[in-house]
């Protein structure tokens, strides 16, 4: 009896099947059409925005976020085929329900995802760029909706979520095709400041790699009891980090060697040193350097 019943139940399932059958390959047709569709509206978009070169990362994310939606409408337009009681607005009526929950518990991954769209459409930089973003400086490897990679001078990749882009600065070192670099020079205190002036800036100028357009500048930043500070600013094309550093090396290699031949006298740290002779007062008491009396003596070297 229960074999029969069970067996009555596996052959209305079979001939439930087969009745369907005609509308399950047409709503494999319609949905593998919806994806193709997708993927030529993918490609179309990734192509508009190829014209661009500020909108080529953009282009790839909308061209993304077009096929997935057209993919989920043939989905449901396969769904509502196969069960025709299957009405896509309940589906979206449970979403909504559920919606407060989700946003709650993909709060963080939500507020990346919009950072990352605002990134690329405001595009502060680009792939290929050199950045400064709290601790950490690279080359922009790789730009998501969810994150930014970053490439170090040192061979680590970072990745930092979008949101903390849009919220802190981000120092875009290669954004311009100039860029000007700095480095400190001191120089004893008797040395006369217009001479070696003259000489910094000539020097500098002769380097391969400086620009003269803007000029070489050298200005009087600091000075102390025996060291005057003078800054040296140079421009260059070459704005890239390993760029900078070689032709900084370059700089102050030759600039070196020219204040010596020179005989430009370099100031050396000063210390002063006083030592304090300790002495006996009334009962044969001594005293130290911080209970001296009025009338007790210092010697200083």
């Amino acid at each position: 009896m229960q074999f029969s019943r069970a067996w009555d139940t596996f052959m209305g399932m079979v001939n439930g099947l087969i009745a369907a059958l005609p509308n399950i390959v047409l709503a494999l047709g319609i949905f593998m059409l919806f994806h193709l569709i997708a993927k030529r509206m993918k490609e179309l978009v990734v192509h508009l925005s190829e014209k661009r070169q500020k909108a080529r990362n953009l282009g790839l994310i909308l061209g993304r976020l077009t096929q997935s939606a057209v993919v989920v409408t043939g989905l449901l337009v396969s769904l509502t085929v196969i069960f025709p009681s299957f009405k896509p607005g309940d589906l979206i009526q449970l979403l909504g329900i559920g919606s407060v929950a989700i946003g709650f518990a993909f709060h963080d991954i939500f507020q990346n995802f919009l950072a990352g769209i605002l990134l690329l459409l405001t595009s502060p930089f680009k792939i290929g760029d050199e950045i400064i973003v709290k601790e950490f400086e690279g080359t922009v490897e790789d730009i998501q909706t969810r994150s930014t990679a970053i490439h170090t001078y040192d061979g680590r990749r970072i990745v930092i979520p979008n949101a903390d882009l849009l919220t802190h600065s981000v120092t875009v070192n290669t954004a311009f095709h100039k860029r000007r670099l700095e480095y400190p020079i001191k120089i004893s205190f008797q040395e006369d400041i217009g001479q070696i002036k003259d000489l910094i800036l000539s020097t500098a100028k002769s380097v391969e790699g400086v620009l003269h357009d803007p000029p070489v500048q050298v200005f009087v930043t600091a000075f102390d009891d025996s060291s005057i500070t003078l800054s040296l600013y140079w421009w260059t094309r070459q704005h890239r980090h390993h760029h900078v550093l070689h032709l900084q090396d370059r700089i102050l290699t030759v600039l070196r060697n020219r204040l010596l031949e020179k005989n430009v006298d370099f100031p050396s740290p000063l210390q002063h040193v006083r030592l304090y002779m300790p002495t006996e007062h009334n009962n044969g008491r001594q005293l130290d350097k911080h209970t001296l009396l009025a009338d007790e003596t210092a010697s200083e070297v």
